[in-house]
């Protein structure tokens, strides 16, 4: 039985309202394109009510800001013991609007329980610093909120990705204003409900549903929007930092994906590289911005690794998220299991040899093969850009030096991995790859207590880790005469 839909408006100033246009947008099932719901449409107008009651929640004056850095943390905690609480429901109200499997949907929010709590942890711990400046002066640093804050959401992982953004920023001490992405908005308005319950004060959390070409846009050009977290895209990132540049000069993080290496060498264990290089990139049916989407096998081993991947992948489950076996679901519309399917179009045009999968599944719902491409070539649009599905590229390396060469030709620099025996291939390799996180015998393995971020274009600034509230903090410096009197 599906979960029942609690949440369709938005929450302006701790009110659930409709739009002030009135209109909605219907949200859909990706395992059968049905209509789950239809949710209040915002846009501009909202975004300005929006932001007007984050500004009040911020005011010197509030309640919020006249909190002490313990409370936060009270409240942060408390609404870690309400997610945990209903942790099933949230999992299958994810699972239903994005087509995350059910068993991946239930590891993930049963362990924002730890990350919730974790970040929490940091709000009484932001300190400054007593400098000792020359002269007859006494100097320190305060760290204090930067403002309003913008919080702009993925599909792919909506659930963990506000959890993870929401936290930070009220750690911080900041306000915020949330803007689902349009695919998923579900999971956010719930927790936002959670929020309140923990007793968040009026005004600290706003969620306006909308697109980004309305409701995105206003927010990242709102003059009283002080910072921008964005995870998603690629070439939207590269739009928010120019409206950022060309409004109020907002802060920005951004997390944008990436095109990931992960290098085989001839001395792995195949028999945990395989499984973990196909989890790399078919997890989530490849919707995960750190997908393992070039992998690079050494030509000794290649043709024994691509034998037991095709078969591995044979393997894989694919069907209905909420079942207990499945493996793969559906892709979350029918936009993007078409883009990828063009993508395969693409592989094979250019040259690259598709081994297994390749199709759509069925008729009803977003379902792909597993696909699995070698003979891949770096210059072919598959070793190129970010797929964002269920295809594995493999291509043929020979030596260390040649092939972290290739892995670092890309614009982006997320993630990446090496499966070795030899300490020596691996710190090389974890020393020269251009990425901001890297795998040694394993894949896909994150923490809330390690920073994550991206190189070049996969991003600016780092989420989680004990330094991800310094994103939301502005540094003053106080410097006081003193007097001589002896």
């Amino acid at each position: 039985m599906a979960p029942q839909i609690k949440y369709t408006k938005l929450f302006i100033d701790n009110e659930w309202v409709d739009s002030q246009s009135g209109k909605t947008f219907d949200t859909y099932n990706p395992h059968d394109g049905s209509v789950i719901a239809s949710v209040a449409e915002g846009d501009k107008a909202d975004v300005d009510l929006a932001v007007a009651a984050a500004k009040r929640a911020f005011h010197r004056n509030s309640e919020w800001r006249l909190l002490d850095a313990s409370q936060r943390v009270k409240i942060l905690n408390k609404f870690a013991d309400l997610v945990t609480r209903d942790a099933q429901y949230i999992a299958e109200l994810e699972s239903l609007n994005n087509g995350m499997v059910m068993r991946m949907a239930q590891t993930l929010i049963a362990s924002s329980d730890d990350h919730i709590r974790y970040i929490a942890s940091l709000a009484d711990k932001i300190q400054g610093s007593t400098i000792p400046v020359d002269g007859d002066m006494f100097a320190y640093t305060l760290k204090q909120p930067v403002g309003v804050c913008g919080l702009i959401l993925p599909w792919n992982a909506p659930a963990l990705m506000y959890l993870h953004k929401i936290t930070t920023a009220l750690s911080a001490g900041c306000t915020v204003v949330v803007k689902p992405a349009e695919q998923t908005p579900l999971t956010a308005l719930y927790l936002t409900a959670l929020l309140v319950e923990a007793g968040l004060p009026k005004g600290v959390i706003n969620v306006v549903n909308g697109y980004g070409e309305t409701a995105g846009v206003a927010l990242t050009h709102h003059p009283d929007v002080a910072k921008i977290s964005f995870t998603g895209s690629h070439e939207v990132g590269k739009l928010i930092q120019q409206a950022a540049g060309a409004n109020n000069l907002k802060r920005v993080t951004l997390e944008l994906g990436g095109k990931s290496p992960l290098v085989i060498m001839d001395d792995a264990d195949l028999n945990v590289a395989v499984p973990v290089a196909a989890a790399g990139v078919f997890s989530n049916q490849g919707q995960i911005c750190i997908a393992a989407s070039r992998l690079y096998v050494h030509s000794k081993i290649y043709d024994k690794f691509i034998a037991a991947a095709i078969e591995h992948a044979k393997r894989i489950k694919v069907g209905d998220p909420r079942e207990p076996t499945t493996m793969q679901g559906p892709q979350i519309d029918k936009g993007m299991m078409e883009k990828v399917l063009g993508y395969i179009e693409k592989g094979k045009q250019e040259g690259a040899k598709l081994v297994t999968g390749g199709k759509r599944i069925g008729t009803s719902g977003y379902y792909l093969e597993p696909t699995i491409f070698v003979d891949v070539k770096d210059d072919m649009t598959i070793a190129k850009e970010e797929i964002f599905g269920p295809v594995q590229s493999i291509l043929k390396f020979d030596t260390l030096e040649e092939v972290i060469d290739r892995a670092n030709a890309t614009e982006f620099g997320l993630a990446a991995g090496i499966f070795t025996n030899d300490v020596n291939n691996a710190l090389q390799f974890t020393k020269h790859v251009e990425s901001g996180v890297v795998w040694v015998n394993t894949y896909l393995g994150t923490s809330i207590q390690a920073p994550f971020g991206g190189f070049k274009g996969s991003g600016l600034g780092r989420e989680r880790g004990m330094d991800c509230v310094e994103h939301y903090l502005e540094v003053k410096t106080v410097a006081m005469a003193v007097a001589k009197k002896f």
